[in-house]
């Protein structure tokens, strides 16, 4: 007669798979993340690709204070934006920190560096000149696999 042995585990192993997983699933996201951040600064001057980066209602808030609700609107402002001289401020965005709210929700802090390339004239109207850098924050949603913008705010940072 043979006897099996027994060894309580408490479901360590199982736990510890699990845990196992998550930090891989949270890595790919992390991975995934940066590359929607990445392409929202590529596509910049791209209105089609950009706005595809986008849940469908998403929310921005520009450095200037102005509020797009929804894609459609978002699409039409950039176009607008991309035949003013507007299209010469481009950005460069450093991802400082990514925090997950939930498996599909993740808070992304960033630094926006801008360029402003414009001619002296559109910057003399009051209210023209843009910072240098603000603050970028993106609530991003995972949708089919894809990680989108669903919420992008950003606050000047106003240097003494």
């Amino acid at each position: 007669m043979q006897t099996e042995r027994f060894a309580p585990s408490w479901g360590f192993e199982e736990t510890v798979m699990r845990q196992s997983e998550r930090a891989a699933s949270r890595e790919a996201d992390t991975a995934a993340i940066r590359r929607t951040v990445d392409d929202a600064e590529r596509y910049q001057g791209d209105p089609e690709p950009f706005v595809a980066l986008h849940t469908a209602d998403a929310i921005i808030v520009n450095i200037a204070g102005r509020q797009v609700l929804g894609r459609d609107s978002i699409h039409e402002a950039m176009k607008k934006a991309l035949e003013t001289p507007l299209a010469q401020v481009l950005t460069r965005i450093e991802v400082e920190d990514i925090r997950f709210a939930n498996p599909g929700v993740a808070i992304v802090s960033c630094v926006k560096h801008v360029s402003d390339e414009r001619d002296a004239a559109p910057k003399s109207d009051p209210g023209a000149n843009l910072p240098l850098k603000g603050r970028l924050v993106y609530v991003m949603a995972k949708e089919d696999d894809a990680w989108r913008i669903a919420s992008a705010q950003t606050t000047p940072i106003i240097e003494a």
